[in-house]
């Protein structure tokens, strides 16, 4: 809760009286006062009833308050920052040959094998645009 009477008098009136207010609003609107009776004679709990209903109304106010002023609308909450360590990085991951000598051999195999396809696919396709060239000549 807020420190200040203020800020926590504000609180309580953006977060309980104005989703009932908005849907006592709608219900006049949409069916005039009888639509608002009915909806305490109805329900065992009238006033968590117009608190849903009028929930997304008020939702949208309070959101058009921040646009305003940001924390007018909706209570600017304290929040604590920590650093979290990162994942690895891949460099870290590739294996140290004074540490797995067999690793480091595969690894070596792996990255050689890859660059060999790479390059045969490159030649490959400069094949493809020299002949595309040669036709549009």
């Amino acid at each position: 809760m807020a420190a200040d009477p203020l800020d926590s008098l504000r609180l309580a009136l953006m977060q309980e009286v104005l989703p009932v207010g908005m849907a006592v609003a709608e219900r006049v609107r949409r069916g005039g006062p009888r639509d608002l009776v009915d909806a305490f004679t109805a329900s065992a709990d009238p006033l968590a009833q117009l608190k849903q209903e009028g929930e997304a109304s008020a939702r949208l106010v309070r959101d058009g308050l921040d646009r305003l002023q940001p924390g007018l609308g909706n209570p600017v909450m304290k929040v604590q920052v920590q650093d979290i360590p990162s994942e690895p990085a891949p460099s870290d991951l590739v294996a140290d040959p004074a540490v797995d000598p067999a690793r480091a051999e595969v690894d070596r195999a792996l990255l050689l094998g890859t660059l060999a396809r790479i390059s045969e696919r490159l030649t490959l396709l400069e094949q493809r645009l020299a002949a595309q060239q040669a036709e549009g000549a």
